[in-house]
């Protein structure tokens, strides 16, 4: 289910936003749970409590807040949130990419714009949705892309994400629990009770180890390494990586 949250100080925008949501949600089918906030200070303190969004409607100019800066802090916390901005000018336009904005939104917005822009950032959603993570980690509840992780390794029922940024996240689960909920991406391989490697960054292979592009190094066990490196070429042909 996409999460969704409108912050505008202006009641009566707020109002049309929750008709024309209620107006998408019964002509697509779609059940969309969604929340106001009249304040950005709210909105803020739900996020710290580690409440997240996939779509957040914000407005720009708002008495004693900035949009931008409200969505600067928010990035603190959640860098996957679709954020679209709500203004009636275009002055703060280029400022929005800076926060890695979604979309910059005039008001007044019609229905027309709305479903147009809510199909859009609904399918991105589904997608991503699809394939990604949900982690109780000691930050919070974060959402990750499994594009973002290289590989995991479990110590004492802890996870450890390492990500492709260099970030490690810590989450308490099972490898056995990952494994199954990676599965669908076709590009997730166990090769150790105790290790997850995302193919996509396999950088080397040998009889002892798979070196990942951080040069990790995934220890190999015993007997297992024709097994592994069949499962890394039929990956590779898959996704025509492999030139001969």
């Amino acid at each position: 289910m996409v999460k969704l949250a409108f912050c505008d100080d202006d009641l009566s925008v707020l109002n049309d936003l929750r008709v024309l949501l209620e107006q998408y949600s019964v002509k697509r089918n779609q059940i969309i749970d969604y929340i106001a906030f009249h304040s950005p200070l709210d909105l803020l303190a739900e996020i710290e409590r580690g409440t997240r969004f996939d779509i957040l409607f914000l407005d720009v100019l708002m008495p004693g807040e900035n949009g931008i800066n409200v969505a600067a802090e928010i990035r603190s916390y959640d860098s996957n949130v679709k954020i679209i901005f709500l203004t009636s000018s275009a002055e703060f336009a280029v400022q929005s990419y800076t926060v890695n904005a979604y979309y910059y939104q005039l008001k007044p917005i019609c229905a027309e714009s709305f479903f147009r822009l809510m199909d859009s950032v609904f399918s991105l959603c589904e997608k991503e949705q699809t394939n990604s993570l949900l982690l109780r980690c000691k930050s919070g509840i974060t959402r990750i892309k499994s594009t973002q992780m290289e590989y995991c390794e479990v110590i004492h029922r802890t996870l450890f994400i390492h990500l492709t940024n260099g970030k490690v996240l810590e989450s308490i689960g099972s490898m056995d629990e990952l494994s199954k909920r990676l599965a669908s991406c076709g590009n997730f391989l166990r090769p150790h009770r105790s290790y997850l490697v995302n193919l996509e960054y396999v950088q080397n292979l040998s009889y002892r180890a798979i070196t990942m592009s951080c040069l990790a190094e995934i220890p190999i066990p015993r007997g297992k390494y024709n097994e592994i490196k069949n499962a890394f070429l039929e990956y590779a042909f898959q996704n025509r990586k492999v030139t001969i």
